[in-house]
């Protein structure tokens, strides 16, 4: 297996290379010359747990890895480290069923990824024959930051950088990297939001004079954002593993389809679902849903993509993104590899703000259905959820949950439907205290942390051990930078 930019300039590698280099020299993302096919019969997928789903599936795409090296990687990143013994249950609730993604050490779904991230990027250094320490290079809307700090912290010859915006994320996240403890973490807030960080990031990664100036010092970059196809491929098989748990529940007979819903901002998530989907897995349609800030709402259902509009901070900060970065890999899939058209929109994207896509391209996104949740309604969601059927879901799963109910409203569809549950509540306290009346029974909240405890209280559900007195830890990053000190950030870090 191969794997290629989206914009058509750079070598093809194997994927130990495009591992350590996170974004390819023309600043095109990575992808696989071709999708395997899913490497195993539904039949099978009903008698097998997490880790034989990820050996398989992960081996698929990295076939240049020894099946050992796989394995080793798998063992290594899950284990005891989640506190769910299946790793991600799938849970039945309001007429859905939603893949419980936040399990591991940080409650959000970037566990998934960044658990094994750092096993095989260590595994592809020794591959590669690479000697330069590697440093991870990541912008965060709040989820990513502290699994990335968490999977590579005191990782020998590694690095990680973290920027997050100031402004942009929950208390619960923001001191979950601000305390991360670990000799090679650096963390930095910005003055701006998380396209901005993310802008800053990408430039830092294709300034030849930067990389020259860090190879004089035996470092090299590399990402642990999705836009690393190292951390875009283990999302794929949980896509996997949750469609054998419906098979195993009796909710489906294996080879029939399902439907998947995924609250998404950067377009990684969704895109695993879809990846799975081009394997073989029996998904029909991929429901793509946005809060406020809709930008892929609207570029599914008119085939334009604006990054010129307002931008909103909600109470689903990971999803507070108007460039998702992801979507290039789609586009170059549906516009049938075809490089230079997806160069093309990029330039347009990053010189005007905004493109529309190619009939073609348009006629691809028939697949997808998209919709979005305004603040009200995401709580609203939320209220409904815990007050009917007692299951208490976080800001970003419950903004998937409206739109899949809009969806089957709208479609009468009653096909099973997952729906991808990517934070624990007490990640996003304050506002899941608000949607269950809990302000109003304490007579109007104090700060998050002590939310946490009567959150856990009234509903009887432990908060996370990540999370648990998180506020009596020592801060360890202070620093907050202006955008245009992110280089000088990098550099003097290292």
């Amino acid at each position: 297996m191969k794997y290629r930019s989206t914009r058509g300039n750079s070598p093809e590698v194997e994927s130990a290379a495009a591992i350590i280099k996170g974004l390819a020299d023309d600043k095109g993302l990575f992808v696989p010359t071709e999708i395997p096919t899913l490497p195993m019969a539904t039949e099978e997928l009903e008698y097998m747990n997490y880790q034989e789903v990820a050996k398989k599936v992960i081996g698929a795409f990295f076939d240049d890895f020894t099946e050992e090296e796989i394995n080793n990687a798998v063992e290594k990143a899950y284990d005891g480290k989640f506190q769910a013994e299946e790793i991600v249950p799938v849970v039945n609730a309001g007429g859905a069923f939603f893949l419980e993604l936040y399990h591991g050490p940080t409650s959000a779904f970037k566990d998934m990824a960044l658990s094994i991230l750092p096993h095989l990027l260590t595994t592809a250094v020794k591959k590669q024959g690479e000697k330069d320490k590697i440093c991870i290079l990541t912008a965060t809307s709040g989820d990513t930051g502290k699994a990335a700090l968490q999977g590579f912290a005191d990782v020998e010859g590694t690095e990680i950088i973290v920027f997050y915006p100031e402004e942009g994320v929950s208390a619960v996240q923001k001191m979950q990297m601000i305390t991360q403890e670990g000799d090679n973490t650096h963390v930095f807030g910005i003055k701006g939001n998380f396209d901005d960080a993310q802008r800053g990031v990408k430039t830092i990664f294709s300034d030849r004079d930067v990389a020259f100036r860090l190879k004089d010092k035996g470092v090299k970059l590399s990402s642990a954002n999705s836009i690393n196809i190292g951390r875009l491929v283990p999302q794929v098989a949980y896509y996997v593993y949750g469609y054998g748990r419906l098979v195993a529940k009796g909710v489906i007979e294996a080879g029939n389809p399902i439907n998947v819903a995924v609250p998404t901002g950067n377009f990684g998530n969704i895109l695993a679902a879809y990846y799975a989907k081009k394997m073989g897995l029996p998904i029909r349609t991929l429901i793509c849903a946005s809060n406020k800030n809709k930008v892929l709402d609207d570029f599914i259902k008119t085939g334009v993509y604006d990054s010129k509009r307002d931008f909103y901070t909600t109470m689903s900060p990971s999803m507070d993104i108007l460039v998702s970065s992801n979507l290039e890999r789609l586009l170059h899939d549906l516009a049938g590899g075809n490089s230079r058209e997806v160069k093309d929109l990029m330039e347009a994207l990053a010189n005007e703000g905004k493109y529309e896509v190619s009939p073609e391209i348009k006629k691809g996104l028939i697949g997808f259905l998209s919709g979005y949740a305004e603040e009200d309604e995401t709580l609203d969601a939320v209220k409904r959820m815990y007050r009917n059927h007692g299951y208490l879901m976080d800001t970003h799963t419950a903004v998937a949950y409206k739109v899949y109910e809009d969806y089957k409203r709208n479609s009468c569809d009653e096909t099973p439907t997952l729906i991808a549950s990517t934070a624990s509540p007490y990640k996003f306290a304050n506002s899941i205290a608000d949607a269950i009346g809990l302000d109003e029974e304490e007579g109007g909240t104090v700060d998050e942390f002590t939310v946490l405890k009567k959150l856990s209280e009234k509903t009887g559900i432990p908060i996370p051990p990540g999370l648990k007195d998180l506020e009596t830890k020592p801060i360890r990053h202070k620093k907050t930078i202006e955008i245009d000190e992110m280089m000088e950030a990098v550099e003097t870090s290292l």
